[in-house]
């Protein structure tokens, strides 16, 4: 079977665990999805055995590890109705049916030494690779995120020990108390790139606290839109950039350049 040109591949689960509230972490294995997969990319994922609920749903390659000669990826996601609780009842061999990769990933310049991430709820999803690739490659990364609360931020146990993490919750219950973009204009003439995913309010908050630096420090943003094929079939994940056109997250996305949204 095909959806658009890629092939409907099925992904075996490893593991699934509830790593914060209502969110969880699972662990995947499919080469076919794997080949190709890179920080800021996603696949979309069957969440039903049948046509109910019908549209798959987008998820970013949160992770990856290599055990022997198999490339493993993980996704991260939240309860938020029916498909997502069926994924979420999932065990170690089930499999999923899921197509992918799709998208654009995030690209970090080879002379950029000091990245800085910024995660805004489930955001931190789609920027965990991207750290772990980067400490790898002996650059510097700090992390900043934010939640509601404590109980939906992501533990320090399952973030690399060498990105420096620092935390903000709209309750005050863990960190700053306010918005993660708070944060931000502490650290902008410290970092050579600056990378974001989160909600869209997130974004106009971020261009706000970057106004002036960004062409010194380029924002890549990866956005977060229903989509109903992750092909560009559907439109249904349209963004519409400032300067006017329409823009599909799918296809020209996951990644713009934040100026040319916000």
């Amino acid at each position: 079977m095909t959806a658009g040109r890629l092939r409907l591949e099925r992904a075996t689960v490893i593991s699934q665990e509830e790593v914060c509230q209502d969110t969880f972490l699972m662990w995947l294995s499919c080469p076919a999805l794997a080949r190709g997969a890179a920080p800021g990319r996603f696949l979309m994922l069957r969440c039903g055995d049948g046509l109910d609920p019908l549209l798959p749903r987008p998820m970013s390659y949160h992770r990856f590890r290599q055990r022997g000669e198999e490339r493993q990826f993980a996704v991260l996601y939240d309860v938020r109705g029916r498909g997502t609780l069926w994924l979420s009842q999932r065990r170690p061999g089930d499999w999923i049916v899921a197509f992918g990769p799709l998208g654009r990933g995030l690209q970090v310049r080879p002379d950029a030494r000091n990245l800085l991430l910024v995660a805004g709820g489930l955001g931190i999803a789609g920027l965990v690779a991207l750290a772990e690739e980067a400490v790898a490659q002996g650059r510097a990364v700090t992390l900043l995120a934010g939640a509601r609360t404590a109980a939906r931020l992501l533990p320090p146990s399952l973030l690399p020990p060498e990105v420096e993490v620092v935390y903000a919750t709209d309750d005050g219950s863990r960190g700053h108390r306010g918005p993660v973009t708070d944060l931000v204009p502490e650290y902008l003439d410290w970092a050579d790139q600056v990378f974001a995913c989160g909600p869209a309010a997130m974004f106009a908050a971020l261009a706000e606290a970057v106004r002036g630096r960004a062409s010194r420090r380029p924002v890549q943003v990866l956005m977060e839109e229903r989509m109903g094929c992750g092909t560009g079939i559907c439109y249904g994940c349209a963004v519409f950039p400032r300067r006017g056109g329409v823009r599909l997250v799918c296809k020209d996305g996951p990644r713009f350049d934040l100026r040319e949204l916000f």
